[in-house]
């Protein structure tokens, strides 16, 4: 019987890791080569747990392309869970006055687990954009302004434990997230109460972001602003960075009013 109980949870925890890998790429789909690259598993695994979760609804796999999408059975699953995650109703009011004052696209990102996910955008006005940042894109905390705005605000030892990747970070986005750099990234959030990303994603796409906290007073999700370099001055940091921490700290008052919003 234990046997069975560590197989079954082995089970599950692959099943897990293979839909947020799909998840990744919500329009575009995931190749089954970049899945088995990303999962860890062998090939012939992960082709028939994907099978099996096609035949469950939970997964769709495009024909033509070969790509793996997220199946209908989720959005239904996704649509009937979401009375009770309320912080995307919450946060809409905060998204929409930023995207107004700024001109600038807004976004609501979730911590879930040792990433960020996008939940939430909504564009701002000023024509040229920066695409960096959709709906269901998943960043490893440390990572883009939301994730930065979040990690800040960890406790000493949890930081540790994400910046400890074996180099994870810096061989998939760059020098500019080496440990070091991403520390300092860290303390300048922290003195400020607010992050900048110069950039280190993509040239020339910038953003910036302030956390929101949970009941507990743990950071749970992060609002940010992207767009282009010239849009992120230093001269107007300031004025973007005061609009998103009074937005956080609405956001944050209202989800302590409501028990049952967020997670």
């Amino acid at each position: 019987m234990p046997d069975k109980q560590v197989q079954g949870a082995q089970v599950v925890s692959r099943v897990a890791r293979l839909l947020r890998i799909v998840g990744r790429a919500p329009e575009a789909g995931a190749a089954l080569g970049d899945i088995v690259q990303a999962s860890g598993l062998t090939r012939p695994t992960v082709y028939r747990l994907l099978n099996s979760l096609a035949a469950e609804g939970l997964l769709d796999h495009h024909t033509q392309t070969g790509s793996w999408h997220l199946g209908p059975e989720l959005y239904v699953l996704g649509s009937v869970a979401a009375s009770r995650f309320a912080i995307e109703d919450l946060a809409r009011p905060s998204l929409q006055r930023l995207a107004d004052e700024t001109g600038e696209s807004a976004f609501l990102s979730i911590r879930r687990g040792d990433e960020t996910v996008c939940l939430v955008r909504v564009e701002g006005s000023f024509p040229v954009r920066s695409f960096v940042l959709h709906e269901g894109v998943r960043f490893p905390l440390g990572i883009a302004s939301a994730g930065l705005a979040i990690m800040a605000f960890l406790e000493a030892e949890e930081i540790d434990r994400l910046l400890d990747d074996g180099g994870a970070r810096l061989q998939r986005f760059g020098p500019a997230h080496a440990p070091e750099q991403i520390r300092n990234n860290l303390a300048a959030t922290r003195e400020r109460g607010y992050t900048v990303n110069p950039g280190l994603i993509l040239e020339g796409s910038w953003g910036m972001g302030a956390a929101v906290f949970d009941r507990q007073g743990r950071p749970a999700w992060a609002l940010s602003l992207t767009g282009i370099e010239q849009r992120f001055r230093p001269d107007r940091q300031e004025f973007l960075g005061k609009l998103l921490l009074e937005e956080a700290h609405k956001l944050t008052q209202k989800l302590r009013e409501q028990p049952h919003a967020g997670r």
